[in-house]
């Protein structure tokens, strides 16, 4: 008998979480529905260039600037839709310029990325759609208000992974659990209970290609674990860069590692690159309850106060002592210039 025929399936789980804590019902629907949805996108995702040119430009950005894949706006309109019949009270998307009522009765804002690294999809790689789930403020001046809370205020979050297997990672607030689609069936069954990210690991995923454009402190980080055991570190260091956010993330949800998408000097990515609200916020709330850390190099990211519904962040999560050690480096500045390039290929200190 396979295994997930004895495993729990999603909507059981669901039930009985909101059974255990009534405040998160609401929130549970929400998964339901994404879930559902994302099952639907799967299986379009999954025929490739026979659906048509799915990773074809639409010819239009969206309001961040990014050119609109046809999935992109595909996947905006059909979570859009099963927020609203799920109850959802409003919603920010990426592929949205402004906050979009949903019910006027809702008590839930939802922030979501409906199709995450859709630059892959034509090279058949891992992409994903990333949600969180926030309280509503009852006394908020407009409907941006909703969303510039800081991401500890999460009631729950996750992110959907369309690849070998189409899995849905959340935290409901109590720990972080993945549902892999039984595609048989037709339901998403308990792949992994609790998850557990290691709180140390040699692995890490950043894009070297851009080393000249880092500050100097993550410069020194990765020099440190390029040499190896030769370096710093005393230890050999394995890169992994799959240029997708969830299949990163999900990799080290499931063996460990560090993730870094730092800030650099190119126009345009002096505040980072990643979204506040619909990447990095969701991805630290599942990253912490799985016990691993998230921050933007100096201040964790979930004490982050957003400014704007679109603004960005740098991004570092994974591993907790790995994390710590990145944080270090920027905080400081004797350490990583003890360590750095300049000082050991220049001889500014040593000859």
């Amino acid at each position: 008998m396979l295994r997930s025929a004895r495993t729990p399936d999603l909507q059981n789980y669901l039930d009985q979480a909101s059974v255990a804590a009534p405040d998160l019902r609401g929130a549970a629907r929400i998964i339901a529905a994404i879930a559902a949805s994302a099952a639907e996108l799967a299986d379009l995702i999954a025929l490739g260039g026979l659906a048509g040119k799915l990773g074809a430009q639409k010819g239009s950005a969206n309001q961040d600037g990014d050119i609109q894949k046809e999935l992109d706006v595909v996947a905006n309109d059909v979570f859009v839709s099963a927020l609203q019949q799920a109850g959802a009270g409003v919603v920010v998307s990426e592929e949205l310029r402004d906050p979009l009522v949903l019910n006027s009765d809702g008590v839930l804002a939802i922030a979501i990325d409906p199709l995450d690294g859709s630059s892959n999809i034509d090279a058949n790689v891992s992409i994903g759609t990333i949600f969180s789930i926030m309280p509503m403020l009852p006394a908020a001046a407009d409907l941006r208000m909703h969303f510039l809370q800081p991401g500890h205020q999460q009631l729950a979050s996750g992110f959907v992974i369309y690849g070998p297997q189409t899995s849905i990672v959340f935290t409901l607030g109590s720990g972080t659990t993945v549902f892999t689609l039984d595609r048989k069936e037709g339901q998403f069954r308990q792949a992994v209970e609790h998850v557990s990210i290691p709180r140390d690991s040699v692995e890490y995923a950043i894009n070297a290609s851009n080393t000249r454009h880092w500050s100097d402190a993550i410069q020194a980080f990765i020099n440190a674990c390029v040499k190896g055991t030769e370096g710093p570190l005393k230890r050999n260091h394995n890169m992994r860069w799959i240029a997708s956010l969830v299949a990163d993330c999900y990799r080290i949800l499931m063996r460990g590692g560090l993730f870094l998408y730092p800030a650099d000097q190119r126009t345009g990515y002096g505040e980072g690159r990643l979204r506040l609200l619909y990447e990095a916020n969701p991805i630290a709330f599942l990253v912490e309850q799985a016990g691993g850390k998230a921050t933007n190099c100096r201040q964790r990211i979930l004490d982050v106060i957003p400014t704007d519904i679109h603004g960005r962040v740098p991004l570092v999560l994974g591993s907790a002592d790995q994390v710590d050690l990145v944080q270090r480096y920027h905080a400081d500045p004797q350490f990583y210039a003890e360590q750095a390039p300049l000082f050991g290929k220049r001889g500014l200190i040593r000859n």
